[in-house]
């Protein structure tokens, strides 16, 4: 079969993409999140649309993923490191948390991920510290691991017992890094937050700031802390 310069070099480019990355990761998590709007993922506008992949493209599931910002294509590996390497510490291999942090506020940001199938269990809305934004304008800036900068922290923590206090039903985290191995005396923790809704984001532009913990929506704490439960992963990254 002839097909041509143009064709050949075109089916190997696709060839090439499709190899670097997992079919079943792919597969699995573009049906569950969509074809996302591409003029949320990019604080400078939307792009040009003679940048935007014709309708004929869309199907090709690694240029949807690498256009929209998915974040399971570049933090899941990191998060499967992070386990491997504190493998002691995580007793419950099945299911990571991961916050893309390089995502502004008012977009789902924590993604619960199924591992051995790299499907997306659900995404939400969370928030950071308020020593990581000062300026409030929903993008996290800056991280500490130190006791009352009221920033979020980056890396790995696992995942302790609930507790209800303040904020009702919670979760302890216990940082398992140098850059946030004062998770547990900072009271860093997953929470529930009225700040943390659609409507505010819609409203402000993004959600409120938490000192440090990982805020999410008061209707879906329940969900959240099922999913990531004692012993498992929390990965946290810009």
């Amino acid at each position: 079969m002839n097909i041509g310069r143009r064709g050949f070099f075109g089916v190997v480019a696709r060839t090439a993409a499709t190899a670097l990355v997992p079919r079943n990761v792919c597969a699995a998590i573009v049906p569950l999140v969509g074809i996302p709007d591409l003029r949320l993922w990019s604080p400078h506008g939307p792009p040009p649309l003679s940048q935007l992949p014709p309708a004929s493209a869309m199907p090709d599931l690694t240029r949807v993923d690498a256009l929209s910002g998915n974040p399971a294509l570049s933090l899941l590996p990191r998060a499967l490191a992070a386990l491997d390497a504190h493998g002691s510490r995580i007793a419950d291999r099945s299911v990571v948390g991961l916050v893309d942090f390089s995502v502004p506020s008012r977009l789902p940001r924590l993604h619960i991920v199924d591992v051995p199938s790299g499907r997306v269990l659900s995404s939400h809305l969370v928030a950071h510290g308020r020593g990581s934004d000062p300026a409030n304008s929903g993008w996290a800036e800056r991280f500490s691991n130190r006791m009352g900068s009221e920033a979020s922290s980056n890396g790995s923590f696992v995942l302790g017992d609930t507790y209800f206090g303040k904020h009702g039903r919670s979760r302890r985290l216990i940082g398992l890094d140098a850059d946030n191995d004062q998770a547990e005396p900072r009271g860093i923790v997953i929470h529930a937050a009225p700040y943390v809704c659609p409507d505010f984001a819609a409203q402000y532009g993004r959600i409120g700031r938490s000192q440090g913990c990982f805020a999410v929506s008061t209707t879906e704490i329940g969900s959240v802390l099922d999913l990531l439960g004692p012993g498992r992963l929390l990965f946290a990254a810009r």
